[in-house]
């Protein structure tokens, strides 16, 4: 067993959080008092009692939460303060590299309005990034530096009501077909991290397509992820979390996905509804084979999977990532929304090793496999050393964590 000192105190990733999942409740509530934005509750308890559960009856009231968080995300302002106690948070966890993905078009309602959305949070990010840096512990050589990286991300569906940026374009789009809309939505989104990243120096490194699987296919978004690529943005896609293999496959063999959100039913050949595959089981180990092989990263978000998915019995033994893992696939654990499952990096890795009685040897493999698995910013070379970095300070750690209990758990050395 991992000890829980040991998991607090290795540097870690998370390369799946939500901006407007990952809120502190406190600050929803005091932006929603100064915004006029009416909530069910303007008390820490209430909100927790009301809208952010830690067990919720289904996915409708999971979503619940992002109308209040995305309600108080319309201003620079909001979003910056926002991304930057984010980071704070992620930093006191043991954090030293997170990717916040967030849908600009859910929050503003025009493309240059998105590349402003993305400066927005760059410089939250920012903020919170010195503040670390510049620690005495980072200048005495006991701690890391901490990096990070911005994700855009396009939504599967929108909704009229959803957002100012939908509501444009239905408008000005009238009678045209909802998938050719969104997909016009995206390739916008593409092209707002484009300028941000290209113009301004804001460190989008990755395309992210999320929302509802059922019905929405990625293959709308085939334009979108197009661009991306021929801009080298690094791409993942919200994959196999309601459907099956099929829904897996299409993320990486028309989108060019290098990473896939989820994919909890990778191995869940009874899915797919192809009549083309005749061999379903086949087709389902092939995948498999091919994610373990090419290396695609797995980002897995155990707690939020047990809150949303009725089929895991909201047991981790339920959960497949301990196949993934025996499988060898590169599997990097994240938190998706820390307000919304009441979780953070910690209790998320923690659940992992549990679940998958990890070695202090795989204990480390799948911290790393976040680092080797970001869309990180800078030059190979610097992606290098940075895992290098996070590498031998595990080791550090692990050197001080090597007495083991009486329950077999390992300790740290004072």
């Amino acid at each position: 067993m991992i000890a829980r000192e040991l998991i607090q105190a290795v540097p870690k990733s998370d390369l799946h959080a939500h901006l407007d999942g990952s809120m502190r409740v406190a600050t929803l509530i005091e932006l929603a008092r100064e915004q006029g934005v009416v909530l069910p509750s303007y008390e820490v308890a209430g909100m927790h009692e009301l809208v952010f559960k830690p067990v919720y009856l289904n996915l409708t009231e999971y979503l619940r939460g992002f109308d209040y968080t995305c309600a108080v995300l319309l201003s620079a302002e909001a979003m910056e303060r926002a991304a930057c106690e984010m980071a704070e948070d992620a930093i006191a966890q043991g954090v030293r590299y997170l990717e916040v993905r967030f849908a600009p078009q859910r929050l503003v309602a025009s493309g240059e309005a998105c590349v402003r959305a993305f400066q927005a949070v760059g410089d939250g990010l920012a903020r919170a990034a010195r503040q670390h840096n510049l620690s005495d512990a980072v200048k005495r050589g006991d701690d890391i530096l901490f990096d990070w990286a911005i994700i855009c991300c396009a939504m599967r569906n929108f909704g009229r009501g959803m957002s100012a940026y939908y509501d444009r374009l239905q408008d000005v789009l009238p009678g045209m077909r909802h998938k050719e809309v969104v997909a016009i939505a995206s390739l916008e989104a593409v092209r707002s991290a484009v300028v941000a990243r290209e113009r301004h120096g804001i460190p989008v490194t990755g395309f992210d397509l999320a929302g509802e699987e059922s019905g929405y296919p990625a293959g709308h978004h085939y334009a979108a992820y197009e661009e991306a690529h021929r801009h080298f943005i690094r791409k993942t896609v919200h994959a196999g979390e309601a459907y099956g293999p099929e829904s897996i496959y299409e993320a990486i063999a028309r989108c060019h996905a290098e990473r896939i959100g989820h994919g909890t039913f990778l191995f869940a050949p009874e899915r797919i509804q192809d009549p083309l595959i005749t061999d379903k089981a086949a087709f389902a180990d092939q995948l498999a084979d091919y994610i373990a092989t090419m290396r695609v990263t797995i980002e897995v978000c155990p707690t939020s999977n047990l809150q949303t998915i009725p089929e895991l019995g909201g047991d981790i033994r339920n959960h497949p990532v301990k196949r993934m893992i025996d499988y060898g696939m590169a599997v990097a654990v994240g938190t998706d929304n820390t307000l919304v499952s009441h979780t953070n990096i910690n209790r998320e890795l923690g659940l992992v090793a549990d679940a998958c009685d990890l070695t202090l040897d795989g204990f480390k493999r799948l911290v790393l496999a976040g680092f080797k698995g970001a869309f990180y910013p800078g030059k190979y070379s610097e992606k290098r050393a940075f895992v290098r970095r996070a590498a031998d300070r595990f080791e550090q750690i692990a050197e001080r964590c090597g007495k083991v209990s009486n329950s077999g758990e390992r300790t740290c050395n004072s």
